[in-house]
């Protein structure tokens, strides 16, 4: 399909560079496949202590000593988070009111958040001050890149793809954020007996299934971000 262009024109076709976007459509698909399949496999084995995913953040929480954050029931499945701003630890149905080893895992993740925040972890600090601009970046960059095209404007294009580039920094950003996040949730939940050993290693893989969400999420957009650099330098070239 032509789109216009500059030079001898730039044509959105079938090309090499479409074996990059693929790629990364696999990883995430894979991923997401593997943390539902590793989270409905503990979402059924409950817990010794019988503590539900809200009463265990509440307990991590009081034993870290912070006691300014609000914790509340969204509807939705996996859609569990942290809220910065507002210090509030958002669980979703499968997770607040269940006390399964899943559930324990993923609301202990959500706490380790908390203790970033209250730690001033720099990674999360520099993660929640890009949102406004991963957002944008996210949203624009296609918009300024098809009016590049269509305009023959490479200088656009270049616009667009540096605002992408933004969108990626944010996926980077927050892969040192959730692995950090996990660890401190792991040590908590030993700390504080809410587990035991053969629990946590349990927890341990729901969260690492999680984490590979990220992973992929970022290799996803290194990968588009990769092929966009691709198509702009060819044409630049011809």
């Amino acid at each position: 399909m032509y789109l216009g262009g500059w030079g001898n024109g730039m044509y959105l076709m079938w090309d090499s560079t479409y074996i990059l976007v693929l790629v990364g459509v696999v990883l995430s698909l894979l991923a997401s496949a593997k943390v539902r399949s590793t989270f409905g496999r503990y979402s059924q084995v409950r817990s010794a202590s019988g503590m539900t995913g809200a009463q265990t953040a509440e307990r991590i929480l009081s034993y870290a000593g912070i006691r300014d954050v609000e914790i509340t029931h969204i509807s939705g499945q996996l859609n569990d988070h942290y809220n910065p701003k507002t210090k509030v630890v958002a669980l979703s149905d499968s997770v607040y009111g269940s006390n399964s080893l899943a559930a324990i895992a993923v609301a202990a993740h959500e706490c380790g958040h908390v203790i970033q925040h209250h730690k001033n972890y720099a990674p999360l600090s520099v993660r929640t001050a890009l949102v406004p601009v991963a957002n944008f970046g996210s949203g624009a960059s296609w918009i300024i890149i098809i009016a590049g095209i269509i305009f023959s404007f490479p200088s656009l294009i270049t616009v667009g793809i540096v605002c992408f580039s933004l969108a990626v920094l944010f996926q980077v950003i927050t892969l040192p954020v959730e692995f950090n996040a996990s660890r401190r949730a792991l040590v908590i939940l030993q700390d504080t007996g809410i587990l035991g050993n053969n629990e946590g290693k349990a927890a341990g893989k729901v969260l690492r299934a999680a984490a590979l969400t990220y992973v992929a999420a970022a290799a996803a957009s290194i990968l588009q971000l990769l092929r966009l650099i691709l198509l702009f330098g060819r044409n630049r070239n011809d």
